[in-house]
């Protein structure tokens, strides 16, 4: 701990550093540069001619501050462009260049198709020898959307739902996604054919596999038609979905309709990607801070999944085998872990998130245990359906549950998480934060002296 610092204080300056370290703003200039009218991006150089002329598209909560980057990258080489972020970020979003467009977010709206249609026109107008420039980030899959007919909005939005609430994980949601665009899974790249196309990543997917990042609009897919079915007869929803999804599929079943873009298909021959940021670059980030600040730290995993109560219960675990045994190591010790839970439904009416709801399994497994605390937090600054972006359990917060005589697991059970810490403190809030590298999680232990 660091000395004058209470440990909510510290774990807010800790959340605070995570941010910091995500700001797309900050980790643009490390990856791209300009060299006489060439783009560089790691190995690859993209030159511009005398006729050829930059583009800049993209989607995502990161989307916004990378597009700013960007700008203040090449300037007037930006001949035009098209974004999309979420609608609460617009106004945090000043460009001159590039368009930006308010969408739908978990769950997309008529400006995501907007937002699909503007970027598909744009690039369709692109000639040889032009290049793109795709800004890439979590929660494009919403953001950007073209449903294959008759798909209507409305019934990608039900189907949306439904695979958000059914405790699926990203992968699976995303395999599912794919193959009901005419934008995703490389779709569309495929919209300006074989043509220069740069793609900068910001992962808020565990594992960091670029082509789920957004549901990879510019990368080759390898997933299918059948995975997309199997995974919505695997939670039970074949039979919930709209008609008009299942006839999609079925279709694409038949080969009636075209398999998203494969590895090695020639449509990515001149395009080049580059992951700029992840979860796990921001926890070895937290590591070398929480080092100078004392503590030996493990990093458990940037690619933790499954139900958040669950993991609450096995962070709850560790935190209590380290102060009780010294094991896998004595206090002062952090374990920092990121990834994407998930929450099954079982109250639509409740109110939290994933962070939330893992906190709180952590709070009440471990009973408020002097010398354990935990921070989980989203990067992007909202947790679930609420204005925060997570919650500490400190020891102070079961103290106040205590003393009102209330009981954490009613809240659990009734998927009311964010009520609990509204109730008696621990909230994380930091607005919306212009990054999304994902979950992150800060468990601290700390000596206690017994009296």
């Amino acid at each position: 701990m660091v000395r004058g610092l209470s440990s909510q204080e510290y774990m807010l300056k800790l959340v605070e550093y995570a941010i910091s370290m995500a700001d797309p703003k900050n980790i643009v200039p490390k990856h791209v540069e300009l060299r006489n009218k060439c783009i560089v991006v790691g190995n690859n150089k993209y030159c511009l001619g005398s006729n050829s002329r930059l583009y800049v598209v993209g989607a995502g909560k990161a989307t916004g501050r990378m597009a700013k980057a960007v700008e203040e990258l090449f300037g007037e080489l930006i001949v035009d462009g098209v974004i999309s972020v979420p609608k609460y970020m617009v106004k945090d979003v000043s460009l001159k260049r590039i368009r930006v467009i308010g969408a739908g977010h978990p769950v997309p709206d008529d400006n995501s198709i907007r937002a699909a249609e503007e970027i598909t026109g744009l690039l369709r107008s692109i000639r040889p020898g032009d290049v793109v420039l795709a800004l890439i980030s979590g929660g494009g899959s919403a953001l950007m959307e073209k449903p294959y007919p008759p798909i209507t909005l409305e019934d990608l939005r039900t189907t949306t739902k439904l695979l958000l609430n059914s405790g699926a994980s990203i992968e699976e949601v995303n395999t599912v996604r794919k193959h009901l665009s005419t934008v995703k899974g490389g779709r569309l790249l495929v919209e300006s054919g074989t043509k220069k196309f740069i793609t900068l990543l910001i992962s808020d997917v565990p594992g960091d596999k670029p082509e789920l990042i957004a549901s990879g609009p510019t990368l080759p897919d390898p997933t299918t038609y059948q995975d997309a079915v199997e995974i919505l007869k695997r939670y039970r929803l074949w039979l919930e979905i709209p008609s008009s999804v299942r006839h999609v599929l079925e279709k694409g079943l038949r080969g009636e309709i075209p398999e998203t873009p494969k590895p090695g298909d020639p449509v990515f021959n001149e395009s080049t990607h580059r992951l700029i940021a992840s979860n796990l670059m921001v926890l070895e980030k937290l590591r070398d801070k929480l080092v100078t600040g004392g503590y030996r730290v493990i990093i458990l995993t940037s690619r933790i999944e499954g139900e958040s109560r669950d993991v609450g219960v096995v962070m709850g675990s560790i935190g209590l085998e380290i102060v009780e045994r010294g094991i896998p190591g004595k206090p002062p010790l952090a374990i920092l872990f990121g990834g994407e839970t998930t929450v099954t439904v079982r109250n639509p009416k409740g109110m939290g998130g994933r962070c939330q709801e893992l906190v709180l399994s952590f709070l009440a497994y471990t009973r408020g245990r002097e010398g354990l605390s935990l921070a989980c937090f989203d990067t992007d600054g909202i947790d679930g359906i609420s204005d925060v972006a997570g919650a500490m359990a400190i020891p102070v917060v079961w103290k106040n549950m205590l003393n009102a005589g209330d009981n954490p697991y009613r809240y659990l059970e009734s998927n009311n998480s964010y009520h609990f810490f509204k109730k008696y403190g621990g909230h994380i809030k930091t607005g919306p934060t212009g990054t999304n590298v994902n979950t992150i999680g800060i468990l601290l232990a700390e000596p206690v002296t017994r009296g």
